[in-house]
């Protein structure tokens, strides 16, 4: 018969008992977490050993692709003469230029006003069918005849008053049409004449290469020389010529590639255990060997370019002399080391099979010239006829002095400004003559952080770079997906230009900053005398008719379309020397005189359909004078008259009158606004208020600067364009706005303290 414990016993066994399942339960969890542990220190092993392969995997594949760069740049050293063969040969043709000119492109302007339906002023005075029922049953109930007729009076009026607003605005828009129209044509015609006469100054030269002329037989076949695609990029392509007229004998010396062309390193292997990159060294003997016979095919090629290129038949024979700019061993300065020469005849050339010969044997045997037995050591060979030796003069390109950017060569000034992308550190290349999507060369910054694909674009201009040229290339670089665009010029850009590069992946780069990036760099180049780029003449705007700041909203003529070359020179401020973004003192109204004479014109133009009403608040700081000063369509002029709305003028859809001068004492900033016509756009935002800007006018309604402003945003309604505020000296400085208000006007001219009832 069993018997239960007595209570202290049992309280102490099962005291016992939980100790030891604490103890068990411990012992658990420990070997659990050992387990735990192993388990995670096997995982963090094979993920260390994955990480160590990927990363070896990745220094041998960088590795492989580094011997694979440099086999290439020797086989393309070893195929040039039969690359540069294959080439079309140049012809006088490709100096002409298509007379295609752009198509005349009015926009909105194309398209009439609509006129009001009659029908709908019928169904919104409420006599359709349905309407008219509802009248007869009102009738009875005491809506009489004379009623219905006052309510049929009053739709007709507003049909009639629609109807006349429209034809307004369709005469506004016909005369502005033709206004556009003569500046297009007068473009036109001013573009064609170009053309037509580049084209027959190619003609003439075509003509004085039949008879001999040596300075156009010259000109001629360094274009030739020039325009070959097949030179390596960083080849040099300097040259010094000469025509001997009564030999009929093409005389030049031509610079040949220094001995770094060809690669030192043979192959690069990735060593695991040093976690270093192993060159192997190319060896000396093959060096030599490569270098000898890439210069026999420069000379070969230069040969064939020319011959193929005479068109005319002008040449009878050319006597080349290759040289190289490079320390002379036995003077130790630089000199023209020559390392070959030759002198051959057309005839002995033509029968020559060039995609088949050896370079050397063929320069040395067959043509009987000679190369350099040692030009890796500059081993000089002594030239044949020179340029100088011959009676006419020598017309030389590249090399010697500072190079003047205005006359270089095209294909040589983008190699120039390739090269000083590759002197900052980037890897670059000039693109080819044809299909290259607007770019000249493109550039891989190796930075992780700020680099990426940059796509330059180059205008060797004397007048100023139009703004359009600067859209053109944002499109160039979202269309190729490149991180950055950069537009080097010769000259110089206008406010317009700077204004909508702002905020943008875009760099200008104008010829005095370009000058003294090349010089920074170590590269040559200089603007003609040394001087700036002249600066562009300003041209008279084609007026335009009246149209009052609050109208019937009217097609929108694109800004910079009309004539985008002589209009984006007429608006920079840069022709008058003027800082960007300045009213100069007399702009502002600070000279003697009656006050009615010294005023400024703003206008106002945009692109896109949206109607905006305009206005002008004359503030202390942040906040308007007094309600009065602030200037829009119910209060067209402020106290005093210093600030009036005015109709715009040479294509403005408004226009703002200011005198600065006779502003009041306290005042000290103009501030410039805009909202959304409600009456004209209701519903609408400034999602289409677009490449606006205020032109800064003088009594005559001459443009002295074209000020950008920010573009419209969705779901805002009003939108600060800018202000203009007093300096110190009596100056006033222009400062670009941006903040959008979704509220409308009265929102925005309520932050300046202006109730809106």
């Amino acid at each position: 018969m069993s018997r239960r414990s007595s209570g202290l016993v049992g309280i102490w066994a099962e005291a016992q008992r939980q100790q030891q399942r604490q103890r068990e339960a411990q012992q658990r969890a420990v070997v659990q977490q050992q387990r735990q542990q192993r388990a995670y220190e096997r995982d963090l092993a094979r993920m260390q050993r994955e990480q160590q392969a990927a990363y070896r995997q990745g220094r041998e594949a960088d590795a492989r692709l580094r011997t694979q760069e440099l086999e290439g740049q020797v086989a393309a050293l070893a195929g040039l003469l039969a690359a540069g063969c294959g080439s079309a040969p140049f012809r006088a043709a490709a100096l002409t230029r298509p007379e295609e000119i752009a198509p005349f492109e009015p926009g909105q302007l194309a398209q009439p006003v609509p006129m009001p339906d009659p029908a709908q002023y019928q169904a919104q005075g409420g006599w359709t069918a349905g309407r008219r029922a509802q009248a007869q049953q009102q009738a009875q109930g005491g809506w009489t005849a004379g009623r219905r007729a006052q309510a049929q009076q009053q739709a007709q009026a507003r049909y009639q008053h629609d109807w006349q607003a429209a034809q307004a605005a369709e005469a506004r828009r016909q005369e502005q049409l033709a206004a556009y129209r003569a500046q297009y044509d007068a473009w036109a015609a001013g573009q064609l004449a170009e053309v037509r006469g580049h084209n027959a100054g190619i003609a003439e030269l075509a003509d004085a290469l039949r008879a001999g002329d040596p300075g156009a037989v010259v000109d001629y076949f360094s274009a030739a020389l020039y325009s070959s695609a097949a030179w390596p990029e960083g080849f040099p392509r300097q040259l010094a010529a000469s025509f001997d007229r009564g030999a009929r004998q093409l005389v030049l010396d031509w610079e040949l590639p220094g001995y770094e062309v060809i690669p030192e390193v043979k192959s690069v292997r990735y060593v695991a255990s040093s976690d270093q990159e192993k060159e192997t060294a190319r060896p000396v003997t093959q060096r030599r060997a490569l270098y000898r016979d890439a210069l026999a095919q420069c000379v070969l090629l230069v040969l064939r370019d020319l011959f193929a290129a005479d068109e005319f038949g002008v040449l009878e024979s050319v006597a080349l002399n290759g040289f190289v700019d490079d320390v002379d061993p036995a003077t130790g300065r630089r000199a023209e080391i020559f390392l070959a020469t030759v002198s051959v005849p057309r005839a002995a050339f033509a029968q020559l099979n060039l995609g088949q010969v050896s370079a050397v044997d063929c320069l040395v045997e067959a043509l009987r010239g000679q190369l350099s037995a040692r030009p890796d050591q500059r081993t000089a060979v002594r030239p044949g006829r020179r340029p100088a030796d011959v009676g006419t003069g020598v017309v030389s390109h590249g090399g010697g002095a500072e190079p003047d950017l205005f006359t270089m060569d095209p294909i040589e000034f983008e190699g120039l400004v390739a090269e000083l992308f590759r002197a900052r550190g980037m890897q670059a290349l000039t693109t080819q003559r044809s299909n290259d999507g607007g770019v000249d060369v493109e550039a891989l910054d190796p930075d992780p952080i700020s680099g990426g694909r940059i796509i330059v674009q180059v205008k060797r201009y004397r007048n100023t770079v139009p703004p359009t040229a600067v859209r053109d290339l944002y499109g160039t670089v979202q269309g190729a997906g490149a991180n950055k665009g950069v537009l080097v010029t010769t000259s110089g850009f206008g406010p317009g230009s700077y204004g909508f590069a702002e905020g943008k992946p875009l760099t200008l780069v104008n010829g005095e900053e370009l000058v003294g990036l090349l010089h920074q760099h170590g590269l040559r180049g200089r603007l003609g005398d040394g001087s700036a780029p002249a600066p562009a003449v300003p041209e008279p705007a084609v007026p335009e008719p009246a149209v009052p700041a609050r109208a019937v909203p009217e097609p929108a003529v694109p800004a910079q379309r009309v004539v985008p070359e002589w209009v984006s020179e007429q608006m920079s401020a840069q022709a008058a020397g003027q800082v960007p973004g300045q009213v100069p003192a007399q702009a502002a109204g600070q000279v003697s005189g009656p006050v009615s004479g010294d005023f400024n014109l703003l206008g106002m133009t945009w692109t896109g359909g949206v109607a905006l009403d305009v206005c002008a608040l004359v503030c202390r700081g942040g906040r308007v004078l007094a309600e009065e000063h602030f200037v829009f369509f119910n209060n067209p002029q402020n106290p005093g008259g210093s600030v009036r709305m005015v109709p715009g003028t040479g294509g403005d859809r408004a226009a703002v009158r200011v005198a600065f001068d006779a502003l009041p004492e306290r005042a000290d900033r103009l501030v410039l606004v805009a909202a959304v016509d409600p009456e004209a756009n209701p519903g609408q935002d400034l999602a289409g208020f677009t490449e606006a800007a205020i032109c800064l006018r003088d009594p005559a309604g001459r443009e002295l600067d074209r000020l950008p402003v920010s573009d419209g945003r969705p779901t805002e309604t009003a939108l600060v364009l800018g202000s203009f505020r007093r300096r110190p000296g009596g100056d006033w400085d222009f400062v670009a706005g941006g903040k959008g208000y979704r509220g409308g006007l009265g929102e925005l001219v309520g932050e300046y303290g202006v109730v809106v009832a």
